[in-house]
C-alpha cells in the first residue's frame, strides 16, 4: 500500500490545503494528513477544531486520514509506518525553505524520508493561512478563500 502524509498546521485550512490533499490523494493509496500540535505556537483554532473542520472538508475524499501529532514529523512517521512527505510549493521562497527540511528530515531519517513538492494550482498561490486569519480579524469575508463551514468559524471566533 502506497502511504504519504501532508503535515502542517492548517490553521485554518485553505483551499490552497484542499487543492493539495486533493490532488496528492489521487497518487496515493492513503494520504494521512497531520495536524501539527505545537505548544510553543499559539494557534487560532485548537488541534481538535482544526482536525474536525479537515474532516469536514475532507469527506467525500475516501482515502484521506485526518490525524494530530506532536513532536518531530519524522518520528511521527515511523509510528505510522510512513515513508513519503507532500509539501505544497506557493513561490520559490517556499522552495528555498522546504528543501532545507526535506533534506534534513532524510538525513535524520538514515534516508528512509522522501518528499513530493507539489506547486500550488496558480488560482491558490497567493493565498495563506495567515492572510486569511488577517483578513478574518478585521470582519471581512474570506469564503473565497476557504470553504463556508471554516469561513464560519473564523467569523465566530473573531467575533465581539
Amino acid at each position: 500500500m502506497r502511504r504519504a502524509i501532508y503535515p502542517g498546521s492548517f490553521d485554518p485550512v485553505t483551499y490552497g490545503h484542499l487543492d493539495i490533499i486533493r490532488r496528492s490523494a489521487c497518487m496515493f493509496d492513503e494520504l494521512l494528513v497531520g495536524v501539527l500540535n505545537n505548544s510553543a505556537k499559539h494557534s487560532l483554532f485548537s488541534a481538535k477544531e482544526r482536525v474536525e473542520m479537515l474532516v469536514k472538508t475532507t469527506e467525500e475524499i475516501g482515502n484521506v486520514k485526518i490525524i494530530s501529532f506532536d513532536g518531530l514529523l519524522i518520528d511521527f512517521m515511523r509510528e505510522q509506518n510512513i515513508s513519503v512527505v507532500v509539501r505544497g510549493l506557493r513561490a520559490i521562497t517556499d522552495f528555498e525553505y522546504e528543501l532545507q527540511i526535506s533534506q534534513s528530515n532524510r538525513k535524520v531519517s538514515g534516508d528512509t524520508v522522501d518528499t513530493i513538492f507539489l506547486t500550488t494550482s496558480v488560482e491558490y498561490a497567493y493565498l495563506s493561512s495567515s492572510m486569511v486569519r488577517e483578513y478574518a480579524s478585521y470582519g471581512t469575508d474570506v469564503s473565497a478563500f476557504v470553504p463556508d463551514c471554516v469561513a464560519e468559524k473564523l467569523r465566530r471566533r473573531f467575533e465581539n
